[in-house]
């Protein structure tokens, strides 16, 4: 006998910053689409030309892509380039997710801000890449939370946020103050509005993934990030991002129905009993 998750099929999942290919939006995507669900899949609007060189040779389409992947699973998809730091665009993406979709059950807040210059002393980091950093991770989390709350609540049909933070909101190390302080502010978002929205059938959790094989560790060469991941990881390996998609999946499920509030590391054990 197998385990299935239920509560997915038919509904309709929004999953922002899903546009990468080798990304854990991406694979959130995809492991909701496998599980039944609609996909509203969003991004920036990246450049071809800013794109790795690994999708360059393939000729990835950044969202169109993963909508394309999403299709071909036999669920519907729609690619919308929206920025969920600016709230007329997050407003604009609830209205054209309820023209087009006519429903919404499950907001994936992932989008995140990319490594630039952040990793610095408090007292080195630029004013504007601080804020930038905050904008991204903290504000887009709210406005989206607040936007699309509103719309699950109206709806009456209950319903899940899960908001993509990191282990980095709960070691919070030296030179990590921009991003460790979004990503905490991240936690005290979904903390308080679990508390909120309960009554409304609604649950927000957060899910704080490790080292996890992506895109953004491409900033350091294989062997330096196996020196961490074997000093840092009792499991001795990074993490696949569909493990973490898995997660989210799990959350949004019938199964994961009295769940709410929690802030979940998937890291390999790298933060054990935290």
């Amino acid at each position: 006998m197998s385990l299935a998750l239920t509560g997915l099929d038919g509904r309709v999942a929004v999953v922002t910053g899903a546009g990468r290919m080798r990304s854990i939006g991406r694979s959130i995507a995809l492991e909701l689409a496998r599980g039944g669900c609609d996909v509203v899949v969003t991004g920036t609007g990246r450049a071809p030309e800013h794109y790795p060189d690994d999708e360059k040779e393939v000729g990835w389409r950044d969202i169109e892509s993963v909508a394309d992947e999403v299709r071909a699973m036999g669920r519907c998809a729609l690619p919308v380039v929206s920025d969920v730091a600016d709230l007329d665009s997050v407003n604009a993406l609830a209205d054209q997710v309820l023209e087009k979709m006519h429903r919404v059950d499950f907001v994936i807040n992932n989008a995140g801000a990319p490594r630039a210059g952040d990793r610095a002393p408090v007292v080195e980091v630029d004013p504007a890449v601080w804020r930038k950093v905050i904008d991204i991770n903290l504000n887009g989390s709210f406005y989206m939370s607040h936007v699309f709350g509103q719309k699950l609540i109206e709806q009456g049909e209950g319903g899940a946020i899960v908001n993509i933070s990191s282990v980095g909101g709960k070691l919070m190390a030296p030179t990590t103050a921009a991003y460790a302080a979004s990503k905490a502010g991240i936690h005290a978002l979904t903390a308080a509005m679990s508390g909120e929205v309960g009554a409304h059938g609604i649950r927000v959790n957060a899910v704080c993934p490790g080292i996890v094989s992506t895109s953004r560790l491409d900033d350091l060469t294989t062997e330096q990030w196996q020196d961490i991941i074997d000093t840092y990881v009792p499991l001795r390996r990074a993490g696949d991002p569909a493990e973490i998609g898995t997660m989210i999946a799990y959350l949004c499920s019938d199964q994961g129905e009295w769940i709410s509030g929690q802030l979940y590391s998937v890291d390999g054990g790298q933060l054990a009993g935290r």
